[in-house]
C-alpha cells in the first residue's frame, strides 16, 4: 500500500523557519571522510537508521537492509576487506588521474588537499566508528539501476539524518571489489544486491556550505540544453569552476 493510499492524515506544512532548517541541512551536508575515534551511541544510530527507512521505494516494497559494522571481530574483519580494497583502488586512481601532477604538487591546492583527505580515509578505514553496508532484497530479476532507485533515497536520508545529529558520512561502492569475500564472511545471500557502503562518525572538522556548479548549469526546460532564466540561489552561494 502506498503512503498516499493508507488513509493517514496528511502532515502539517512546515513553517518557514523549519523549511529553512531542512534546506540548510541539505546545502551544508558535505562528504566527510575524516572521523574522530569516538563510538556512535546506539540511540543516535537508531535515530539515523529510522530516518533512512522513511525513504520511498518502488511499489513501497521497502527492499533496503542495513548491515552495521562497528567493533566486533567480524566487523573488523569486514572493515579490513573493504579497507584493503579501498587502498588498492585509490592508489590506482591517484596515479591514473594525476593527483600528484600539475597543481597537485602544491600541497595547499584543492587537488592536493583532496588527495590528502582520500589518503587519510583509506589508510584509517578500519578505525572508522561505523561502516554500513546498504543492501537490497531482489523482488524480481532486473538491472541494478532500477533496484538502486529504491535504495539510494534511503542512503541520502541516512546522510542527512547523520548531519542533523552532528555526524558526518560518505557513500562509496568500493566494497564491490571484495563482494564475494564479504558475502562469505557475513553470510549474505547471493540474491541480495550490495548497493553501497556508508562510513560514519563524528567529523574531524565540520560541515559547511558545499561548492557546486551554479544552478543554471543543471536545469533545462522543454529540451536538452535549453537553459532557463528563472533559477535563483541563496545569497552567498559559492561555486566550483564552471564554463558556460
Amino acid at each position: 500500500m502506498s503512503d498516499e493510499a493508507d488513509g493517514a492524515a496528511p502532515p502539517r506544512e512546515l513553517s518557514d523557519a523549519e523549511a529553512d532548517l531542512v534546506l540548510g541541512a541539505i546545502a551544508t551536508t558535505r562528504a566527510v571522510r575524516r572521523y574522530r575515534p569516538e563510538p556512535v551511541p546506539t540511540e543516535d544510530l537508531s535515530r539515523i537508521l529510522f530516518a533512512a527507512t522513511r525513504a520511498p521505494s518502488g511499489s513501497n516494497r521497502q527492499p533496503v537492509r542495513f548491515l552495521v559494522l562497528r567493533g566486533s571481530e567480524t566487523a573488523l574483519a569486514a572493515k579490513g576487506l573493504i579497507g584493503g580494497a579501498a587502498r588498492r583502488i585509490w592508489a590506482a586512481k591517484r596515479a591514473e588521474d594525476g593527483y600528484d601532477a600539475g597543481t597537485g604538487a602544491d600541497p595547499t591546492s584543492p587537488k592536493a588537499r583532496t588527495a590528502a583527505t582520500m589518503e587519510h580515509f583509506v589508510d584509517h578505514f578500519e578505525e572508522i566508528p561505523v561502516v554500513i553496508l546498504v543492501a537490497a532484497l531482489r523482488s524480481r530479476p532486473g538491472p541494478e539501476e532500477t533496484i538502486g532507485a529504491s535504495i539510494y533515497p534511503a542512503c541520502q536520508n541516512l546522510l542527512l539524518a547523520a548531519r542533523a545529529l552532528g555526524y558526518g558520512g560518505v557513500m562509496m561502492t568500493w566494497h564491490r571489489a571484495v563482494d564475494a569475500e564479504l558475502r562469505e564472511l557475513l553470510g549474505i545471500p547471493d540474491d541480495v544486491f550490495l548497493a553501497a557502503t556508508i562510513t560514519m562518525g563524528r567529523p574531524r572538522g565540520g560541515h559547511g556550505p558545499v561548492r557546486r556548479m551554479p544552478l543554471e548549469a543543471f536545469v533545462y526546460e522543454d529540451g536538452w540544453e535549453r537553459t532557463v532564466d528563472w533559477t535563483s540561489e541563496p545569497p552567498g552561494t559559492r561555486h566550483t569552476r564552471w564554463r558556460r
